[in-house]
Parts: C-alpha cells; sequence; structure tokens
C-alpha cells in the first residue's frame, strides 16, 4: 500500500493511563532526534510499560542524522556548574514590552508546589496516596448493582486518579532533578510502589463490573452524556477489557504476575541505562580534529607516563567526535565501545519481549504490536509494516545514491592521507563524511554556525515568539522550587485582568549538574482538568534540559540542532499548558502516541524559517544576527542525505516491530547488527548489543517507534496547510490553540486534524519534502 494511503488511517494512549492495561507510571515521549549511533533514549525511565500516568514529553537522542529532524541536546555531568550563571542572570525576560501585558498584581489562583520533601515524606505521603486510592476503590466496588452511575463510578474514578496523580507525579519527579542521592532514591522506591498499584489497580475485576453496571444504566436511563464525559466511559471500560479483566481468574492471575515482573525488568533496564557513567580514552593525538573547545572540557588524566581523555558515552561528549575525529580508528573504538555500553540490558530486554508475548497471548491478541496499536491512530502491526515498507521503497533509492556520494569523500580522504581504503562506509563514517559534505557543498561550518546562539539569547527569543503566537505571557515568580538554578513563571493569557486568565505554571531547568536527568524532557507534572466543585485545577510543565556548558573564552553556545530542539520541546510545554479539558486523563498530550510529537514537530519549522533565524541569532561577539548567507545555507542543510537518515529511522522502527511481531525469541544481538546494516545502507564493525541501548522499547515506545515518522506526516501538512504563509501570525496560533492545542485527548485525533485543516489530512508534504514533488491524491479517504 501507498505511503499516501497509509499514512492516514491509522504517538500515544488514548493515552495510557494508570488504570489502563500493563502498566503504571507517566509515560515518556518526546522529539525523535536522532542518533547515528543506535538509539540512546531513555524515555524517563521505563515509565509506562503500558500506561499509568500521564503523558511525558522526553526526547530520545537516537541518531544525528540530517536535518529534517532535529537532534537533541544534553550535556555531561563531568564539569558542570563551576562556569554555569544561574538563569535569572542569563536570562532577562521582558514581559512589559506588550501592549497586553498582565496587569501588575495579579496573584494566581493555584498556589505553586512546595519542593521542600525529605526522603520519609516521599515515602509516607506516596503510600497514603496509594492507600486513599485503594479506599476510593474499595467504596466504589461495594456499589450495588442499581447504585452504579456515571457520577458514583466514572466521575468518582477520574477525580481519585486525578488526585492521585497530583500528589504522586511531583514525588516521582525528583528522581530525575534531586542533587540528594537521599531523595532520588526514595523517589525510585516510590515508583516502584506507584507501579505495582498500578498493576493491582488495573487487574481490579470488583470495579471493572461496577462499571459494566454504570455503563447499562446510563444507557438504560436515556441519560445523555457530553462528548467528553462519553469518551471517559468508553476508555474505562475499553481498559478493563485491555487488562484481561474478560478472562477466566487463572489466567487473570498469571498476567497480573507477568505485569509486574515486565514492570520491574523496565525498571532495571532504566536505572542501567541512568546509571550507566563509562568512558572510552585516547590520546590528543588521537583526537586531533576535534574541537578544542570539546576537548577541554574531556578528563584529561595520566596513565604511564601517557596523557589520555577519557569521552564519557553522553552525547555532548561522544558526538563530536564521531563529527570531527579525523583517524578512523578513533571513531571505530568510539562507536564499539558506544554500541557496548549497555551490555547488562540485553538480558532483560530478551526477558521484557517474552514477558510481553505471554501477555499478548494471554489477551488474545496475535502480536504485542497488535495489541499496543489497537488504541493507536494506526490500528494494527500490519498498519505499521505497510507504511515502513512503503517508505522504504521510496527512500532506498534516494539513501543508495547519498550513500555512494559520502563514499567517494571517504575515497578521496584516504587517498590524500595514505589510509587504506576498503571500499566500506561503515557507521562510524556517516556522521563525520555528512559534515565534511556539508561544509564542502554548501561551505557550511556548524561551528560557525554555534556563534551566532548564545544561549542567553535563544532561549527567551524563542520564549518571547511562543508567547506572542500564541497569545500568553510569562510573568517570572520567585518561589520553592527542587534546585536553586530552576527559574519558575506563572504564565497567565496576555491582557489578563483577574485571575480567571491564569493558564499554569512553568519551570525551566536548563543547564546541566551531577545526577540530574542528562538529556532533554518535558514533564507535565500537573494536569488541567475541571474540579469537583467547578472550579479548574491548573496545568503545571517542567522541561528539563542540559544546554551547552560555558568555556573560558566562551559563553554557552547552542548548535542549531539545539535551537531546533529547545523549540520543540517547548511546544510539549505549550501544548501542557494550553490544553483545556474536563478531566485531567485527556489533558495535553494525552493523545495517541502516533500523533503525539506532530504538534511540536510542526513547529521545528519555525527553526528554518529566515525570518525567525535572524530573529533568534546573535553572534556573542558582534552581537551581529545571522546573514542572509549564512540562513540560506542552514535553510539549504535541512534536507542533505535526508535518504540515509530516514533509512536509519527505518532501521530503528523496524527493529522494534519485528521483535513486537515475532512469535519466538531469537539472537537479538545478531538481528540487531543485521538488519542496520540491511536497512541503513552502514556497515558495522564488530557485532555489538546495541539493543540494550533502545530504551524506546522499555519505555513507552514499545511497537512505537514508527510514530516518530508517521507523525511526521501530520506535522508537514498542519504546516504547509496553516503556517506556512505566516508562521508568526496570532491569529493563526489562536488557530492552532483552539483546534489542537485545547482539546487534547478529549476527542479523536482525527477530529482535530480536520478541524484545523479544513479537510482530512494527507500525505502530500511530507512526500514533497522528502522527494520534492507531492503525489497526487491523499489520504483523506483512507482516514
Amino acid at each position: 500500500m501507498s505511503l499516501a494511503a497509509r499514512t492516514g488511517p491509522p504517538r500515544l494512549r488514548h493515552l495510557t493511563h494508570k488504570r489502563t492495561v500493563l502498566g503504571l507510571s507517566t509515560v515518556a515521549v518526546g522529539l525523535a532526534a536522532a542518533h547515528y549511533a543506535g538509539p540512546l533514549t531513555n524515555l524517563a525511565g521505563c515509565r509506562s510499560i503500558a500506561g499509568y500516568g500521564r503523558l511525558r514529553e522526553v526526547t530520545p537522542f537516537l541518531w544525528n542524522g540530517p536535518r529534517l529532524s532535529s537532534r537533541a541536546f544534553s550535556s555531561s555531568p563531568s564539569s558542570l556548574l563551576s562556569l554555569t550563571p544561574s538563569l535569572s542572570k542569563l536570562f532577562k525576560f521582558d514581559t512589559a514590552s506588550s501592549s497586553q501585558s498582565v496587569m501588575p498584581g495579579l496573584t494566581p489562583p493555584q498556589p505553586a508546589p512546595k519542593w521542600s520533601h525529605t526522603a520519609e515524606d516521599i515515602t509516607r505521603l506516596t503510600k497514603e496516596a496509594i492507600e486513599h486510592d485503594r479506599e476510593l476503590q474499595d467504596r466504589i466496588a461495594k456499589l450495588k448493582p442499581e447504585e452504579c452511575t456515571f457520577e458514583s463510578v466514572f466521575l468518582a474514578l477520574a477525580e481519585g486518579e486525578a488526585k492521585f496523580d497530583a500528589i504522586t507525579e511531583p514525588l516521582s519527579f525528583y528522581q530525575n532533578v534531586s542533587a540528594s542521592k537521599e531523595l532520588r532514591d526514595a523517589s525510585n522506591e516510590a515508583e516502584v510502589l506507584v507501579r505495582d498499584f498500578g498493576v493491582e489497580s488495573s487487574m481490579r475485576l470488583d470495579v471493572f463490573e461496577t462499571k459494566l453496571a454504570a455503563e447499562k444504566n446510563i444507557k438504560a436511563s436515556g441519560r445523555k452524556l457530553n462528548a467528553e464525559e462519553q469518551r471517559l466511559v468508553d476508555k474505562m471500560i475499553l481498559e478493563g477489557k485491555r487488562a484481561g479483566l474478560a478472562l477466566p481468574e487463572k489466567e487473570r492471575d498469571e498476567l497480573k504476575a507477568l505485569k509486574k515482573e515486565l514492570s520491574q525488568v523496565c525498571l532495571e533496564f532504566s536505572k542501567n541505562f541512568n546509571e550507566e557513567n563509562g568512558v572510552v580514552s585516547f590520546t590528543l593525538e588521537e583526537l586531533k580534529g576535534v574541537p578544542a573547545d570539546v576537548v577541554s572540557g574531556y578528563t584529561k588524566r595520566t596513565e604511564n607516563g601517557k596523557e589520555l581523555y577519557d569521552i564519557t558515552h553522553k552525547t555532548p561528549d561522544i558526538f563530536p567526535l564521531f563529527k570531527y575525529a579525523e583517524n578512523p580508528e578513533t571513531r571505530r573504538r568510539a562507536h564499539e565501545s558506544y554500541d557496548d555500553r549497555l551490555a547488562i540490558n540485553v538480558p532483560l530486554l530478551d526477558r521484557a519481549l517474552e514477558l510481553r508475548r505471554k501477555c499478548a497471548a494471554l489477551l488474545r491478541y496475535k502480536t504485542w504490536a497488535d495489541f499496543v496499536t489497537e488504541v493507536k491512530m494506526i490500528k494494527s502491526g500490519k498498519g505499521i509494516e505497510d507504511f515502513l515498507n512503503d517508505l522504504e521503497q521510496k527512500l532506498r533509492p534516494l539513501g543508495v545514491k547519498e550513500r555512494e556520494i559520502l563514499l567517494g569523500l571517504k575515497q578521496a580522504e584516504h587517498k590524500a592521507k595514505n589510509l587504506p581504503f576498503d571500499g566500506e562506509f561503515y557507521i562510524w563514517d556517516y556522521r563525520y563524511y555528512d559534515r565534511k559534505f556539508i561544509e564542502e557543498s554548501l561551505a557550511l561550518d556548524d561551528s560557525l554556525v554555534k556563534e551566532y546562539f548564545p544561549v542567553s539569547v535563544v532561549v527567551p527569543t524563542i520564549l518571547e515568539i511562543y508567547q506572542n503566537l500564541l497569545g500568553v505571557r510569562f510573568e517570572e515568580v520567585k518561589g520553592e522550587t527542587w534546585h536553586p538554578d530552576v527559574q519558575m513563571f506563572a504564565v497567565w493569557e496576555n491582557g489578563a485582568k483577574d485571575e480567571n486568565g491564569f493558564v499554569g505554571y512553568c519551570y525551566l531547568d536548563l543547564f546541566p549538574r551531577a545526577s540530574k536527568y542528562s538529556h532533554a524532557a518535558v514533564w507535565p507534572l500537573l494536569p488541567g482538568y475541571q474540579r469537583a466543585d467547578g472550579k479548574r485545577s491548573y496545568p503545571l510543565a517542567a522541561m528539563v534540559a542540559n544546554l551547552a556548558k560555558p568555556t573560558p573564552d566562551r559563553p554557552a553556545l547552542m548548535r542549531h540542532d539545539d535551537v531546533v530542539t529547545f523549540f520543540h520541546e517547548m511546544g510539549h510545554v505549550f501544548h501542557g499548558l494550553l490544553s483545556r479539558t474536563q478531566f485531567a486523563r485527556f489533558h495535553g498530550t494525552s493523545v495517541a502516541r502516533d500523533f503525539v510529537e506532530a504538534p511540536s514537530q510542526m513547529l521545528e519549522n519555525w527553526c528554518w524559517e529566515p525570518r525567525v533565524l535572524e530573529k533568534m541569532s546573535s553572534h556573542f561577539e558582534t552581537k551581529q544576527p545571522l546573514s542572509a548567507d549564512l540562513i540560506d545555507k542552514i535553510v539549504k542543510s535541512r534536507y542533505v542525505n535526508v535518504g540515509l537518515f530516514y533509512l536509519r529511522q527505518l532501521f530503528f522502527a523496524k527493529f522494534d516491530l519485528k521483535v513486537h511481531t515475532d512469535q519466538d525469541a531469537t539472537d537479538y544481538t545478531a538481528l540487531w547488527n543485521n538488519l542496520r546494516t540491511a536497512i541503513s545502507l552502514v556497515k558495522g564493525g564488530k557485532q555489538g548489543p546495541g539493543q540494550g541501548s533502545f530504551g524506546h522499547i522499555v519505555g513507552g515506545y514499545d511497537a512505537g517507534y514508527y510514530g516518530y515518522t508517521y507523525s511526521l506526516v501530520f506535522a508537514a501538512d498542519m504546516y504547509a496547510t496553516v503556517f506556512k504563509k505566516d508562521p508568526l501570525d496570532p491569529k493563526l496560533g489562536q488557530r492552532y490553540r483552539d483546534s489542537i492545542l485545547q482539546p487534547g485527548g478529549s476527542r479523536e485525533e482525527l477530529d482535530s486534524l480536520k478541524e484545523f485543516l479544513g479537510r482530512l489530512p494527507n500525505s502530500d508534504a511530507f512526500t514533497k519534502e522528502l522527494f520534492g514533488n507531492a503525489p497526487s491524491g491523499g489520504v483523506g479517504a483512507s482516514l
């Protein structure tokens, strides 16, 4: 089936929630920033083995490939805040410049949460929340059939889960940001308690039976629920069925045990990922070509009279080596170390896949992929297969051509340097020759471009763009946070005159420090929803990042890729802030996982618009914006080697699909390496266990990696159809707020798209981006 035909009908739960099937805890999602050496990604732990809590937007680092999809940023924990000024000194947010600024003296109607918990508090409050929620479920389970109504069952459960999440989500968050090991450990242990309780809750047949009775009574009474209330009923009933509550007792007990073990296996995988701290060491000569400012950040030591530099496997440390190190042997050793860094996770992944096969069989699904996709836009594992195969067929000729060009560059360089050349293009060659091709064909120097993007300019400018586009204002609040470097904002509607204009809270935790979550992520710590008393509970979104470190002679600077990533992640922040739903479980990013990235992916386009690039740039010395010539080169670089980039993405997606559709286990290390060579057109060296770092498939993206590319179809259509004509027009921003952000997951994603676009979505814009021409027809009928 064609790409155009598959992109419509059919990333997340209608989003997995704590009462849904396999699991618990907040789901982590985010930008498909790609990463050439294998998917590194930690989706904020293993959260959501198939559900629990809300969506957490996270940038998984997968392959610093071409420019179509932005790349993630993070920073090494090795050299931290000694050079990093506080945020309040770095950023000056001018909120008074708008004619519609917020009336001075307004007080948010909802106080910001406290961040002064002790380890004992975390444990105690988590246990209390679990006990209160269990008591609620017990009360509901005791209702007589005739007492089961929308209010006594569905509304009561919705209110209970909102209160439960409001307590437990911030407590679980400490493990990612706290400087205290005691707090981090307590937070992690609290999450284990929440996970186990989530499994217990999802398997309560007595509560499910009250839901069925309430549904029956609602229908019999002729009562008409509003659309979101009906969606709540439908989703809660479906969750029970997907949890296996229709199974015989023996099979239910077996499923419950499998789910608990799966939860623990994923949590251990995540813990290993977070605590990985290996290094690979080189001499200065072996690092020839790596920029001096990067090398200066490496830890230097002496061994047997030789000076060595230790390079961690963190993105900002090892990726410049892949990109700049002239010695192919250096790149090879670095890559093999990188691929091997999480071999400890191989048996855990093996076990997780085995447990999923058993769960799918018990639940009467053909494969785990079919189970997972039932609640996504694509609807089936076969739908994923058709989409990926069609895209691969279109991309392969382009990728083959690009590979030949880069191989030619390698051959010429090896000849000039008298290096052996075996006619192969290796995975450790890709980023190095991709960079050289851009520099030679476009005369574009990434290190020069970086000089135009100081953090102190880019961050407030991006916030200004979002504020003006979406009609909101950020007002800095001096209050309690989890670390002194964190900046807190109260977010208001433009021109707010009273507390009715309050939107919610936003936290920015942007600089690296020891033991902090090492990538870029957005945590929707509190959802917005309508409380039982009719008032609103307001949302809170926290962005955690690791922006570039200053050096003694330069301020903190961002690569253009980092700028794109920051813009993308702020899109998740606003999705969380500007949603307005009746129920917490539908708030913000609680949408189908193969759609959730689309809004932020659409917003990446702003970073390729000439006037936006000019607005965001200011050379750290001259204060001049990017020249028209440099901007033109940046824009042209966007689609360089896009074929190889997407073939690499297809490798990840096809590995993910295959391990979740095969009926039997196999040698997954061999599968990983063989698929990589066959699909992404780059050869590996020794077969390393790269799948041990593929955190997506134990972190909420199981049978879901396709969604990164799939959602780009919708992102391209939204941008080309609505925003391309004037991406800074506030009227279009309001249209985006009303049609995409405000509904969250309270209705079908396709309905939101149809309202925003004025028609059914199609793949024309995406196909034109990739291949330069749009096919006739579209996906309207199949959507």
